[in-house]
């Protein structure tokens, strides 16, 4: 290491040629000018070439120190760079963060969850990806997805899901039916209607827990059709096929063809939550999971 050119030279010698005295570079680096004075001298044993012409009323830079000023000065800002930047990874500034989502989340206040992110990390490279809960779950424990905002996910060894909000279930019927006019229904009510749902592999929590509500009142829905969106099993409602429960965001996208009903007598609610790979402690992740926590309380 005696022998190898150090960043406090560099620093020196910079301080020094851009004061061209070396009192006033000494007081700007808060050092002694003894030990400054040192460090230049091996500064230049190493190099083989004298920096600077030092008389007793002024200090120049010689060629060989011009030649090298612009090369250190250089140097520094890289190094600064690239400390910068190793900072920002660390407080989770910058990288690619890919965020998995069940597409009514969308519904609820996650889109300005993820605008306020992208507000505070403008560096971060998030990309977004629209899955059901269990393909999310997938693309967590395949390492493709870093962070999921799943509806009612399974239990996963390796994950830790926590809820950000909940939201009852509502009763969704076409316009038409005899009921729609009412402002709640008892799930009892919707004995031996049929049922437009969306399919199983969305994953089990998801699919089972509506059902449940009916359960309760000793039925179990006959599922007639399957649609993988929101958006079309609300049609297809509207359309006469059937019935169906859905959380109460879906409130914000049904047409004049259906009715949204509150369902009166059940405790089930539908739990939008956070999913993070247990262990992570990537700064990238900890900083979104922390934003979306602090938004949801």
């Amino acid at each position: 290491m005696d022998h190898e050119i150090e960043l406090r030279h560099l620093r020196y010698f910079v301080a020094v040629a851009e004061e061209l005295h070396f009192g006033r570079a000494a007081q700007r680096l808060h050092v002694a000018q003894p030990p400054l004075s040192q460090q230049i001298r091996k500064l230049e044993q190493l190099i083989g070439y004298q920096l600077f012409t030092r008389t007793s009323r002024s200090v120049r830079l010689t060629i060989s120190g011009e030649a090298l000023l612009e090369s250190a000065r250089r140097t520094l800002r890289h190094v600064q760079r690239d400390i910068d930047e190793t900072r920002s990874v660390g407080r989770g500034e910058v990288g690619s963060l890919h965020i998995g989502f069940v597409g009514s989340a969308m519904l609820t206040n996650l889109p300005g969850v993820l605008r306020s992110y992208r507000e505070a990390y403008p560096r971060v490279r998030m990309q977004l990806h629209e899955a059901f809960t269990a393909r999310i779950v997938e693309g967590m424990e395949n390492g493709s997805l870093d962070a999921g905002i799943l509806r009612d996910g399974d239990p996963t060894e390796g994950l830790h899901i926590g809820t950000i909000f909940s939201e009852p279930f509502v009763a969704v019927l076409p316009a038409s039916h005899r009921r729609a006019h009412q402002k709640s229904i008892s799930p009892a009510s919707l004995r031996g209607e049929p049922f437009v749902y969306f399919p199983r592999t969305s994953g089990t929590r998801a699919f089972e827990k509506p059902l449940s509500i009916f359960e309760e009142y000793g039925f179990r829905p006959a599922i007639v059709q399957e649609a993988p969106h929101w958006l079309t099993i609300l049609r297809l409602v509207g359309t006469g096929l059937g019935v169906t429960v859905a959380p109460e965001c879906v409130r914000q996208i049904a047409s004049p063809e259906v009715a949204c009903l509150n369902l009166r007598n059940t405790n089930i609610v539908s739990n939008i939550e956070l999913a993070r790979i247990v262990g992570d402690s990537r700064p990238i992740v900890e900083q979104f999971a922390k934003l979306v926590e602090n938004i949801a309380a």
